[in-house]
């Protein structure tokens, strides 16, 4: 594999220095945890290799309260990148093809590309709500085609897939003997009831979630991906244990004990979140140079410039930051024109993301004018 670095890693706040922006709006995730938020007691855990598949009790409490879902359909890795890594890389060779969902997520994109993998592109439209096309889905598979890849919630939009509409992609794969890879980061974040776990509707399809979006523990590096099929299963295995053998067991501890109190973690989570999104949802209401598909979960959406045409993007982004120590995230981060742009609302506070979006607005008069 030939390797080269993503755009929204160059680019990220992380590259950039924190230090030197005031408005980040550019995080896909809730806001950061405190380990004194947790209240952890770990003063007893042995530093020591852990189970291969990660934690028992933390694999059961993923599973639970899912059909057809126990521990050892559960495989903890190191966050949902290496999730979508391993799964990449053990089903794609260059023989192999490829249908995944268009903007995404990079490493979505581009692990398959460095395989060196076919690809065919599900590409999404605003005009269509962000929604994938059936008829595009099917009309792609190929006698080769070994995975259908799709985010839900859709990130960077924000759109959730019905259950009656993930159900008819679940049965494309099955009909054509694929697998289904559903990226559900924001799962537990939908603004309504949450859709089924996919990997708990069939064999085919599998899940992969982390700790880092929803609930604000991206630094410990804790994911998980979920099939019911063994064998595939015994195959990530193999993956995980060549590239990093077992998780770190401070890591599971600490995902460990959150989950096990998420409920309570997760009411100031969703209040927090529900108040910002009603912040930038009375912004882009009142912008008339933006529009937007409405998000149904997750904590980012997607909204675009009217007019394109009359738009520098280079120098809008360059006086965001530059001059308004504002960071979002331009739409060349998701293979999309730059007039397009991926912001967060639930990491910063709620003056923060007051003041970044007015930022945007001031950016987009200077643009204009």
């Amino acid at each position: 594999m030939i390797y080269k670095r993503m755009a929204i890693e160059k680019e990220s706040p992380e590259e950039l220095g924190y230090g030197n922006i005031q408005y980040n709006l550019a995080e896909s995730s809730v806001s950061d945890l405190f380990l004194k938020d947790i209240h952890l007691h770990i003063q007893d855990l042995s530093l020591c290799y852990t189970d291969h598949r990660g934690k028992p009790e933390l694999r059961e409490l993923i599973g639970a309260g899912h059909p057809n879902l126990n521990s050892s359909h559960v495989l903890l890795t190191v966050g949902a990148a290496s999730a979508l890594f391993i799964i990449a890389t053990t089903l794609l060779t260059t023989q192999d093809h490829l249908i995944v969902m268009r903007p995404n997520y990079a490493t979505n994109v581009e692990t398959p590309v460095s395989i060196g993998c076919d690809i065919t592109y599900l590409d999404l439209e605003f005009e269509s709500g962000w929604r994938p096309d059936l008829d595009h889905i099917e009309g792609a598979i190929r006698g080769n085609t070994k995975l259908i890849s799709i985010t839900n919630p859709h990130n960077p939009t924000g759109v959730v897939l019905d259950k009656k509409k993930l159900e008819s992609i679940i049965e494309i794969a099955e009909r054509n003997q694929v697998y289904l890879l559903v990226d559900e980061t924001y799962r537990d974040l939908n603004l309504t009831s949450p859709p089924p776990l996919a990997a708990s509707l069939s064999r085919n399809a599998i899940s992969v979630s982390s700790v880092s979006k929803a609930y604000g523990l991206p630094g410990i590096r804790l994911g998980w991906l979920i099939t019911q099929e063994e064998q595939l299963m015994e195959s990530f295995l193999a993956a995980k244990e060549q590239i990093f053998i077992t998780n770190s067991v401070l890591d599971e501890e600490v995902a460990y004990q959150f989950l096990q109190e998420k409920e309570n973690h997760s009411k100031n989570i969703r209040q927090h979140i529900a108040s910002n999104f009603s912040i930038i949802e009375n912004w882009i209401n009142n912008e008339q140079r933006l529009e937007w598909v409405k998000p149904g979960g997750g904590v980012v959406c997607f909204p675009r410039v009217k007019d394109a045409t009359s738009f520098e993007a280079s120098l809008f982004y360059d006086n965001l930051l530059n001059k308004h120590g504002t960071l979002v995230g331009p739409g060349h981060w998701f293979s999309m024109p730059d007039h397009y742009m991926r912001i967060g609302y639930a990491w910063p506070t709620a003056e923060q993301l007051k003041k970044g979006l007015e930022s945007i607005s001031q950016c987009l008069s200077r643009n204009a004018g």
